[in-house]
């Protein structure tokens, strides 16, 4: 991999923001296209005040963290990637601190990179995520020391540990403009390590932020994006039906179940057909089981109950038990076929056993299914398998460990 031309901080907010191509942030600002085609590339003039002003607007972003360098400055690379650490509350290395880095700085970032992935599954997100933006702010202040192979290496480790950030934010911290903010710097990562693939990840994740207000055109205007970049890489079966997935969440949210599972069905048609190539390192979170997880929760909004109860348990049978995580989201799931198909006993006992599962590992996401749960159990509150759900998800521990994160 070698640098990207141009100013790929500049690209990469604009399609995070919403502005695919350069004409449609050029309407957006009213300017002409050249003059976006100018501030993309990899000697940017700095926009006069009235657009200086419209682009951090729009973009959401100050002038140098959209990869402008004031006229007669240095190019303040260390500057503009500390921002990241800023952003996320945390000092910046000090310039003084990061001396020219040796050829095995990007194996010693990456190893880091992968110890938390795989801790991702095990370790609490309160505790994780201060480590996961510390190593983002190292990863700043090492990237403009480095050239080369070494400078991509670092690049594409940096946007993974920002993606990762990204993840716990939206997913189990609950922070949707906060992740919304470290998936755009991780996006901007991915674009000096110019890894497509990454970066379509990325942008699927962006999806889901407006998905789950029930922005639909938001949603898909990001997917269009996410697989645009996956056909520029070596794109495996694992990710190609994971964006299918991906967009069949997001299709359920926004109301669209008859999409979705047409989504699921051509994701499942993706595996069975396999490909040529091996899926990322990175990507850890897919495989038929969880894309079976998918298709569960589909069957349970389009009212398919029967079906979504035979998928929903096969997938609790076949999901590996370190899986604590995942198993929540599929416990709180069944309790919802059970509460729908009118059997208040079953989803307590389901919903019970999900909120056993989150005492040890916390997940905002399985929580919340335990509690559309039993906002859908309301005309059985007074039943005793109600009452005794209700001791437990208002129990000191649950309740602490709630309130805590």
């Amino acid at each position: 991999m070698s640098t990207p031309p141009g100013n790929p901080r500049l690209k990469a907010a604009r399609i995070a923001a919403g502005y695919p191509a350069q004409q449609n942030l050029a309407d957006a600002l009213g300017v002409g296209v050249r003059q976006v085609r100018r501030w993309e590339s990899a000697t940017p003039p700095w926009p006069q005040a009235e657009q200086g002003q419209a682009l951090v607007r729009l973009l959401g972003q100050d002038l140098e963290a959209l990869g402008f360098t004031p006229s007669g400055a240095v190019p303040a690379r260390r500057t503009v990637l500390a921002a990241t650490a800023t952003a996320a509350g945390l000092a910046a290395v000090p310039s003084q601190a990061v001396a020219v880095q040796p050829a095995t700085a990007a194996a010693d970032y990456e190893a880091v990179t992968r110890s938390h992935r795989r801790l991702y599954w095990s370790v609490a997100p309160a505790a994780l995520h201060p480590a996961a933006v510390a190593h983002a702010t190292l990863g700043c202040a090492l990237l403009p020391e480095t050239h080369g192979q070494t400078r991509a290496r670092v690049a594409a480790a940096l946007a993974e540990t920002l993606l990762l950030a990204g993840r716990i934010e939206f997913f189990d911290m609950r922070e949707p403009d906060r992740a919304a903010h470290t998936l755009l710097r991780a996006l901007q990562a991915a674009g000096e390590a110019d890894d497509a693939l990454l970066g379509s990840a990325i942008l699927a994740h962006t999806a889901f932020i407006p998905a789950w207000t029930g922005e639909r055109d938001a949603a898909v205007e990001r997917m269009t994006a996410a697989r645009t970049y996956a056909r520029r890489g070596p794109a495996s079966p694992e990710l190609l039906a994971w964006l299918d997935a991906v967009e069949a969440e997001c299709e359920t949210r926004c109301g669209h179940t008859r999409t979705a599972l047409h989504l699921i069905g051509h994701a499942e048609d993706v595996f069975a057909r396999g490909g040529e190539y091996e899926p990322p390192e990175w990507l850890d979170w897919f495989n038929p089981i969880r894309l079976a997880a998918f298709k569960g929760n589909v069957q349970l909004k389009a009212g398919h109950l029967p079906q979504a109860r035979t998928t929903l348990l096969q997938v609790l049978e076949e999901l590996d038990p370190s899986e604590e995580k995942q198993t929540t989201v599929i416990l709180g799931d069944l309790a919802a076929v059970e509460a729908a198909a009118g059997e208040p006993e079953a989803a307590c006992g389901y919903a019970v056993r999900a909120l056993e599962v989150l005492e040890r590992t916390w997940y905002a996401t399985g929580m919340e299914r335990v509690r559309d749960v039993r906002r859908a159990l309301a005309p059985h509150q007074h039943e005793r398998c109600v009452r005794e759900l209700d001791d437990r998800l208002y129990g000191w521990a649950t309740t602490v460990s709630a309130l805590a994160r």
